[in-house]
């Protein structure tokens, strides 16, 4: 029997203490650019927690968890340090160029003008120029919440770093120490603790969408369209964008989508119809999967999230759009857990 809102037991002053704690902390690490450094820190932590206990069975006899713990947090340490340098590799290398694909994609909407409406064209930049002016005027004024350039990348990198380096402590002091005693430091461990079922239950479902989008992306470029001979550039770096830009729900779709329809108008305004269909129909079919996966994960629909998104985009900009659903999930989990929603 499921219980009523009248049936479950009133707050007493430590669980609210730790409410506003927690709240604090979430503002805080948006208001000083820790998000980087929670994500990788809940990253680490998760995967170790999930893991952990396979190997401790499999490899180990009945009491080495400590041990199992500390050699699993290295290697994934390892593995995500190696996969984040990777991809930063690949898009600063020939094969996966971003500056490359931007500057394609400004020429194709300069050479676009003269086949495009009217009412389209008065909306498009004059030149390259232009856009580039644009460009560089949008990243200016939002060079605190992209920090891509420069002291600003390395800081982000060192927060990514120190973030999985404390994951992998806490997994393993949860190894060794357990469950917390002290009433305070029991309430706050069950508010990380939703927070991090949280961020799996979040991330781990948008992983899956990402990549079923991803490979239905890549059997369109990569299959389909060399079938009727057509050979668009930068196949492995749109294919890479539409992972990496889909783990954001809603708004990575659109980011992805836009590259591949501008890349395919290269080739003909045909294409570029072609590849508008697909991905309508692809991301119909994913709509349905963000209601199955996220839905059923969080018990959410998708204009909740888009609404959270936007809501956390007016307050702590780009920061605030990769944070939303993790946050909201975990807003969420609390109310449910008071018989509230």
């Amino acid at each position: 029997m499921q219980k009523t809102p009248s049936q479950y037991s009133r707050p007493d002053g430590t669980v609210i203490a730790a409410w506003l704690m927690m709240a604090a902390a979430l503002v805080l690490i948006l208001r000083l650019h820790l998000i980087t450094a929670l994500l990788a820190g809940l990253l680490v932590f998760e995967l170790v927690h999930m893991i952990a206990p396979v190997v401790e069975r499999r490899m180990f006899s009945r009491g080495h968890r400590m041990i199992a713990v500390a050699l699993l947090a290295t290697v994934v340490v390892g593995l995500v340090s190696a996969a984040v340098i990777g991809t930063l590799a690949f898009l600063r290398s020939d094969a996966g160029s971003l500056p490359a694909l931007l500057h394609k994609m400004a020429e194709i909407l300069e050479k676009a003008r003269t086949a495009l409406p009217p009412w389209m064209v008065d909306n498009l930049p004059d030149d390259i120029e232009d856009l580039r002016a644009a460009v560089s005027d949008w990243l200016h004024e939002h060079a605190g919440e992209l920090r891509l350039a420069g002291a600003e990348t390395l800081r982000v990198i060192v927060h990514i770093l120190i973030g999985m380096i404390v994951g992998a402590m806490l997994a393993l002091h949860e190894a060794v120490d357990g469950r917390a005693e002290k009433p305070l430091a029991n309430a706050l461990s069950a508010r990380a603790a939703r927070l991090g079922d949280a961020f799996r239950r979040v991330v781990f479902a948008q992983v899956r969408i990402s990549l079923i989008n991803t490979a239905f992306t890549a059997i369109y470029l990569g299959l389909m369209l060399p079938l009727f001979g057509v050979q668009l550039p930068f196949v492995k770096t749109m294919i890479a964008i539409t992972f990496i830009a889909g783990l954001l729900p809603v708004i990575g779709n659109l980011i992805s989508n836009t590259v591949i329809v501008v890349i395919s108008m290269a080739y003909s305004p045909a294409v570029a119809v072609a590849s508008l269909t697909f991905l309508v129909v692809i991301h119909k079919l994913e709509y349905f999967l963000n209601a199955k996966i996220i839905g059923s994960q969080i018990q959410a629909r998708a204009w909740e999230l888009l609404i959270a998104m936007l809501a956390m985009e007016s307050a702590f900009g780009l920061p605030g759009v990769v944070a939303a659903p993790i946050y909201y999930a975990y807003v969420k989990a609390e109310l449910a857990d008071r018989g509230l929603v």
